[in-house]
């Protein structure tokens, strides 16, 4: 399993927004969808702030593949599921840090729901 470079987790953490895109059956990617993106560690979350019932979200479920565009890396991504609810607390934690000049907006991203549709980006 790849790993990401310091100097990609530099950018992309200090990316206000990422764009992600999931792989359909054909190995062709879907409309991009602008998301924010947190860092824990070594690691890049996201989140759908619809929830599992989010239109990307349900899409990324078909083949856990896609890519990620921010900061100035591009790089082809697995979606992996996240439940833990020690390592959901840091990720809330880092959402309501980054991005605390929208508090309207990130209250929501700690909720239940959508804490349920957390997704940690891995390269490949």
């Amino acid at each position: 399993m790849m790993a990401w470079t310091n100097a990609e987790l530099d950018k992309i953490d200090a990316a206000e927004e990422l764009r992600i895109a999931s792989l359909k059956r054909d190995d062709t990617l879907r409309k991009r969808v602008i998301i924010w993106v947190v860092r824990v560690g070594d690691n890049l979350y996201v989140r759908s702030a619809n929830g599992r019932d989010g239109a990307w979200f349900r899409s990324m479920q078909m083949r856990h593949e896609g890519r990620i565009w921010a900061g100035g890396v591009e790089k082809d991504v697995t979606f992996v599921d996240v439940s833990d609810s020690d390592l959901n607390d840091q990720i809330d934690k880092a959402y309501l840090t980054k991005y605390r000049h929208y508090p309207q907006y990130v209250a929501p991203m700690v909720t239940p729901d959508v804490r349920a549709a957390t997704i940690k980006l891995v390269p490949r």
